[in-house]
């Protein structure tokens, strides 16, 4: 069975001398699978990630096979490593794949720390099995996120969180292998955006958001208001003080 575009609604139609005949409303059967395809495989997996997933022949793995909503055969895998001994005897799950449009290929590879926290995000977001889509995690928040949009096997959009929230980002538009668009964030909020009309890889125009900056003017003026009615506040304090203090000695020498 060929790829299909996008999310498409798959339902069962009928099953035969033991196999599934699939129906997908609209959709036209994709190019023949490549080897790597076939076999169930997906490109552009680091090493790294691949071992965690890596499951046959080890005893020191456990493999939880389920079908997710909408399938009939199971398209989640989980590999979990087996560490201790005895009463220490525990899983920890170190990948889990999903075949999202339930052709028989995972297309979402997720691996994990040895912790149990989420490491790296690779996907195959259209189905032509290339890995197009990397996420990274640190203590298991997203801290990075990079994709490829032109297909040619590098990413050529980036975008980096901090704390959970979106930070940066940065944009190739011209596909030679250099960002050239920046995008700077606070709290998540687009702040200001850079351009390098000619890319040399320098920021030539920097576009800002007016209502941001007119609501950090604004936030800025409140401040100073408030901190010079507290020094208003202070000196009128002291001078209160100073001019009990001076009664206190007038009334002194009268005695």
């Amino acid at each position: 069975m060929g790829r299909r575009d996008g999310f498409c609604a798959t339902v069962a139609v009928g099953v035969a001398a033991g196999f599934l005949v699939w129906a997908c409303g609209g959709a036209s059967e994709g190019p023949p699978k490549t080897a790597d395809q076939a076999a169930g495989q997906v490109k552009g997996i680091e090493s790294e990630d691949a071992s965690r997933c890596d499951f046959k022949g080890r005893a020191d793995r456990e493999v939880n096979e389920t079908a997710g909503p909408g399938a009939i055969q199971p398209n989640i895998r989980r590999v979990f490593a087996i560490v201790g001994e005895g009463d220490e005897r525990r899983k920890i799950l170190l990948c889990r794949e999903v075949d999202t449009n339930l052709d028989g290929m995972k297309d979402v590879v997720r691996t994990y720390t040895d912790k149990g926290e989420a490491l790296n995000e690779l996907a195959d977001s259209d189905y032509d099995g290339q890995i197009d889509t990397w996420v990274t995690f640190s203590r298991g928040r997203i801290a990075k996120w990079q994709s490829d949009q032109n297909r040619d096997g590098r990413p050529d959009e980036a975008r980096f969180y901090s704390g959970g929230k979106l930070a940066r980002a940065q944009r190739d538009t011209n596909n030679d292998g250099k960002p050239d668009t920046w995008e700077i964030y606070d709290e998540g909020r687009l702040q200001r955006m850079g351009v390098d009309l000619d890319h040399d890889g320098h920021v030539d125009r920097w576009d800002r958001d007016e209502e941001v900056m007119r609501a950090l003017a604004a936030q800025e003026q409140r401040d100073l208001e408030r901190e010079e009615a507290e020094r208003k506040k202070q000196a009128g304090g002291d001078e209160l003080d100073g001019g009990a203090v001076t009664d206190a000695r007038v009334s002194v020498r009268k005695r």
